[in-house]
């Protein structure tokens, strides 16, 4: 039997219609990609980040420009190269003259939904400035904090294929993403309306702004508010057990691991319109969460097949 906590409604109306209206509208721009702007959603409202490998053209910006116009966040896009520095992204203090004093100029770090196009092709001095700054919520320059603006989101990219003359992020760095997914290929219908129809930037520019920063941070909290029952706790718990018995890995899931598992449960349960978690949440979610996670022994199996062999170990009471 549900709780209270369970059935009070964690949504307003309106937020609810928003919510909607800007998820069909993001699929709209970015055709035939249903389940990953449900995970796109679904890693901003659990207020995490969002790590997509795969290669060009297949509507990595444009997804990133498509959520940030349909949910009025402010956009940057910054591509990382072998010569980008700190500064280049978390801005730099210039002496005034006429003031005579140093004034701090931020970097395009300070922007509420951060595109980092190809973050392996950046020095690790460079990759590490922008995960701390993803982290913290905040970056230190000259001694002096500065606040991150609200919500702060990173879409990382990755190029699984070109890796001459990158450096792979470290486990410990992939660990600060909250979800990592392909985006694949469209189907041929979906391919054919981009064919035949009108440019994609054209229409995310027409396009309008159906939430707000506010409305982001007010469904953020909503989401933190969705139940989840002990049984269902315990069901994540058993995945992070489960993991650290697998000889294949050099060490299981960490608590974080599970703490972002929840995260992510409970804002797909709000995305599907429900105040509490169901076990199908972090069935769907655990792959996403976990593999990039995962350190195999040896190369014989990849993260992915090691965390879907962790989820069909544990049953579901």
């Amino acid at each position: 039997m549900q709780t209270k906590a369970e059935t009070r409604p964690m949504l307003a109306d309106h937020h609810r219609q928003s919510l909607t209206d800007a998820i069909a509208q993001v699929n709209q721009l970015v055709l035939g990609k249903a389940r990953q702007v449900d995970m796109a959603f679904t890693c901003l409202l659990a207020g995490g980040h969002l790590l997509i490998e795969d290669l060009p053209g297949l509507g990595k910006t444009t997804l990133a420009r498509a959520l940030s116009a349909t949910l009025g966040l402010d956009f940057q896009r910054l591509q990382f190269t072998s010569d980008l520095l700190p500064s280049d992204i978390l801005g730099v203090s210039i002496y005034e003259q006429n003031d005579s004093r140093f004034r701090f100029h931020p970097g395009p770090i300070f922007a509420q939904l951060l595109l980092a196009d190809e973050i392996n092709r950046a020095p690790p001095r460079t990759q590490s400035a922008l995960l701390e700054a993803m982290a913290e919520q905040q970056v230190t320059v000259d001694g002096i904090c500065h606040t991150l603006p609200k919500p702060f989101f990173v879409i990382a990219t990755q190029n699984p294929l070109d890796l001459a003359g990158t450096y792979p992020l470290p486990d410990s760095q992939l660990d600060r993403f909250l979800l990592r997914l392909p985006l694949g290929y469209p189907d041929a219908e979906s391919e054919r309306q981009m064919l035949a129809g009108a440019d994609r930037r054209d229409l995310i520019a027409q396009s309008p702004m159906l939430l707000s920063a506010e409305d982001v941070l007010a469904l953020r909290e909503a989401a933190s508010r969705v139940h989840a029952s002990p049984a269902l706790i315990t069901y994540v718990q058993e995945l992070m057990a489960e993991s650290r018995r697998r000889t294949e890995l050099r060490a299981g899931l960490s608590p974080r691991a599970g703490l972002a598992l929840l995260h992510a449960a409970r804002a797909h349960a709000l995305l599907a319109g429900r105040n509490h978690v169901l076990p199908d949440d972090v069935r769907t979610l655990f792959e996403s969460v976990a593999a990039h996670r995962l350190v195999p022994e040896a190369d014989t199996q990849t993260r992915e097949s090691i965390a879907a062999a962790i989820l069909a170990s544990v049953a579901v009471d």
